[in-house]
């Protein structure tokens, strides 16, 4: 080998060095067992980052002896690797791909009444034709049957086809807490690993009664459990809903349980402690670098009424703060969740540039006109409001009078209000999330606006317009299905017969 083919040699083998460390680690290898000695690795017996310098770095005047023998020696050797580094693309293209995995069957569905989700009326003698997890036609059952050669079918000839229902209000990691003493209770004496386990059976639970996407509005101290808990539902090793999920939630300092006298103790904290600007975007970087879909903060706390009938709160951050945390959540690409129950709590969330209000009861009719012009959206969960009105006394009973009244006055406002329960505030194992459709009803929409609060309002909350709450072609395959007709009794969606999330059946009658 000449001067210029070992340049050029010693050239190649650094540029596929640096192109791919590992191929040329075996490349040496491959050259040790012809060049090598006793079965050792490199030349002349070296270790590896020895056989680089051997290759890149001139001997000194001391290897003299070593330089004339040794060069020929080396360069063959160099040529060896530059001849091995190109058989093994050749070598790699020859391991046939795997075969690609098998289709599903196509579904066809023949639904007797369809609610999409969007239309305003039900619709009779529907086929829903689904491909994988996605559903590739819908319209009348004779014209799409003939696009389903060889689906299975599903006969629901005999029900009412809805969307699969979205809860944006959930806490999959608490178990009911109409008192400071069961609350505590779960932080202090469960584990973490155990509220966990409950957290799956809570996910089974919510699929089954027709809840195909939950937005979870944090752990209550299990820091990012919710995320495990999404993490194993996404790889199928749980069954459950789609979840959007906010982990920790956020709230100065001392103004959110557990709250200790006993200075010397330190407590479990039911959400971060957040204190000053910078605190609060920190804050908001590291939930969502653990996980967190949204980001969820305590607006208000201590609610009380005035003599002119208004519920009122003591607000927790200062507007600055407030503001730092819903600027650096909109910044990462995310959406601001605040609880706010007094009318103090709720316009400091507005004015910071929530996109939701949770709870709401102090609402007004000024504070229903800022929601309406921000395009913000309220969640009312009223199904907690009633559960722990009698246990926790006080304010709380008239509390979900004011709440109806301003309910009312929103729906004639034309607000949007999407269905959300606080179900972890009442036990999942006691109530059917569902529940909250009935009271929607009686609070004063009708029950297609209800249906709609907890399908496609919903899903516009979640920003997942395009893919949830609705039955339409290109969207998830996330169906439900009851016996009645729900236009007529909006309690037929607590007796959910069928369930189908991204083309697989839960529940089947």
């Amino acid at each position: 080998m000449d001067e210029v083919e070992a340049q050029r040699a010693e050239k190649q083998v650094a540029d596929e060095a640096g192109r791919g460390p590992l191929r040329l680690a075996r490349c040496f290898r491959d050259v040790a067992r012809f060049g090598g000695t006793d079965g050792a690795p490199g030349f002349g017996g070296g270790g590896h980052a020895e056989n680089l310098t051997a290759l890149t770095v001139p001997r000194s005047e001391g290897d003299s002896a070593r330089s004339d023998g040794g060069t020929s020696m080396r360069r063959s050797m160099l040529l060896s690797a530059v001849l091995a580094l190109r058989a093994f693309p050749l070598a790699a293209q020859a391991v046939p791909p795997p075969p690609p995995a098998p289709r599903p069957q196509p579904i066809l569905i023949k639904a007797g009444r369809l609610i999409d989700g969007r239309a305003d009326q039900a619709q009779a003698n529907v086929g829903i034709l689904i491909d994988g997890d996605r559903i590739r036609a819908v319209g009348p059952l004779a014209q799409v049957q003939a696009q389903a050669q060889n689906a299975k079918v599903i006969d629901l000839s005999q029900m009412t086809v809805l969307p699969g229902f979205i809860d944006t209000h959930t806490h999959l990691l608490l178990q009911g807490d109409p008192t400071s003493e069961s609350y505590d209770a779960q932080l202090l004496y469960q584990s973490i690993p155990y509220r966990a386990i409950l957290a799956a059976r809570n996910a089974r639970l919510s699929l089954e009664h027709g809840f195909t996407a939950l937005r979870d509005v944090e752990t209550e101290g299990a820091m990012y459990a919710d995320v495990d808990v999404k993490r194993a539902i996404n790889r199928g090793e749980v069954p459950g809903p789609r979840l959007f999920v906010s982990t920790r939630a956020m709230a100065p300092t001392g103004m959110y349980p557990i709250v200790s006298s006993n200075w010397e103790i330190e407590m479990p904290h039911g959400v971060q402690p957040v204190d000053g600007v910078d605190g609060a975007r920190l804050a908001v970087r590291q939930q969502v670098a653990n996980g967190a879909d949204w980001i969820k903060y305590y607006s208000d706390r201590r609610y009380y009424f005035s003599p002119d009938s208004g519920l009122h709160s003591w607000v927790n951050f200062t507007d600055d703060e407030a503001r730092a945390i819903v600027d650096e959540t909109h910044r990462l690409g995310r959406r601001v969740a605040a609880h706010a129950i007094g009318s103090d709590g709720i316009a400091a969330a507005l004015r910071a540039g929530v996109n939701t209000i949770e709870h709401g009861d102090g609402m007004t009719d000024s504070l229903l006109d800022v929601i309406k012009a921000k395009g913000a959206y309220w969640v009312p969960t009223v199904t907690v409001a009633w559960y722990v009105a009698g246990p926790r006394g006080g304010v709380w009973g008239p509390m979900t009078q004011h709440q109806k009244r301003a309910f009312q006055r929103g729906v004639q406002k034309g607000v949007k209000i999407a269905l959300g329960t606080d179900v972890g505030g009442f036990p999942w194992t006691e109530i059917n999330q569902a529940k909250e459709f009935e009271y929607y009803v009686q609070y004063g929409m009708t029950p297609m606006q209800a249906i709609k609060s907890g399908t496609t309002v919903a899903a516009e909350l979640l920003g997942e317009q395009d893919e949830l709450g609705a039955v339409a072609v290109g969207f998830y395959a996330d169906l439900v299905a009851v016996a009645g007709d729900p236009l007529r009794d909006i309690t037929e969606l607590q007796r959910v017969r069928f369930v189908m999330k991204g083309g697989t059946v839960y529940l089947s009658p």
